[in-house]
């Protein structure tokens, strides 16, 4: 697998007030994502992740580093294999979703019926091809947010940045969100997505960097991040609750410290997305 991104002690610092005192929003960041790969970048507010994005997508210059993509430093030519959803995307609400989609591919450099033709698909993509023909104004929060991946996509870039792309949205939104970002991935595309809905990261993401005050606090496999080390959970199907209870005392005279017994619960996403659903 090949690096799509790839930045290297990345330092920016901002200056305020009268003595020009300095602000460092990002220290060394060092980090990369694999063609392909879905990668998570998270962390509290103000521990930089959105100055890296800006970075990423050339709005803003760091002070020293580097930032490559696909091996070549940011250029033009760079930024055209980018998408990117905002966090709060703002559109003119008079536009349909069509209108919207095939003025992007228009900025993009298309000409007009290979821009219509682009934004039917990434409509399609995204699950608002029966919505195409009507105004921003009347569409909800979670098809704004489709409109706003479908722009990020239209022009066929091989990176899409999706910044908080479940925002505002219930269980059923973020839901088909995620179905259309793992669509994204089986189409060979890669994701670098930055969000605070943390079961989201765990279900779409092989990795993810954790910022903290402007520095790499964790990186690594979710899978080993997650890990506590000394404990195993078992799930057991199929047992009465008294040969259960024989498992759990099993355990301890093999030398458990502790041992907890409890009723398999499905999370309450889970729950409120088949109601809603049924």
């Amino acid at each position: 697998m090949g690096c799509a991104i790839e930045i290297k002690n990345i330092k920016k610092y901002y200056r305020y007030g009268i003595r020009g005192v300095a602000i460092r929003a990002l220290d060394g960041v060092s980090f990369s994502v694999g063609e392909g790969e879905v990668f998570g970048l998270i962390g509290p507010n103000g521990a930089g992740k959105s100055t890296a994005i800006k970075i990423l997508l050339g709005l803003t210059k760091p002070n020293s580093g580097e930032c490559r993509v696909f091996g070549e430093p940011l250029s033009t030519a760079t930024k055209r294999l980018v998408g990117y959803l905002p966090e709060n995307p703002y559109f003119y609400k008079f536009l349909t979703g069509l209108e919207l989609v095939v003025f992007c591919a228009r900025l993009c450099g298309m000409g007009r019926k290979p821009a219509r033709a682009a934004a039917e698909r990434a409509l399609e993509t995204v699950g608002l091809a029966d919505a195409a023909n009507r105004q921003l104004r009347l569409y909800s929060k979670g098809m704004v947010q489709r409109a706003a991946l479908a722009q990020a996509i239209v022009h066929d870039p091989k990176i899409v940045i999706l910044d908080e792309p479940a925002s505002g949205l219930d269980p059923v939104g973020a839901d088909a969100m995620a179905r259309t970002v793992m669509r994204l991935q089986s189409e060979g595309k890669t994701i670098l997505m930055c969000s605070h809905a943390m079961n989201e990261v765990e279900r779409l993401c092989s990795r993810a960097a954790l910022l903290c005050g402007g520095k790499i606090a964790a990186l690594g496999a979710l899978g080993e991040l997650l890990e506590i080390g000394g404990r195993t959970r078992l799930d057991i199907d199929g047992l009465a609750q008294t040969e259960i209870s024989k498992v759990a005392e099993y355990a301890k005279s093999l030398g458990a410290s502790r041992v907890c017994e409890s009723a398999a619960k499905m999370p309450l996403e889970e729950f409120f997305r088949k109601t809603v659903e049924k």
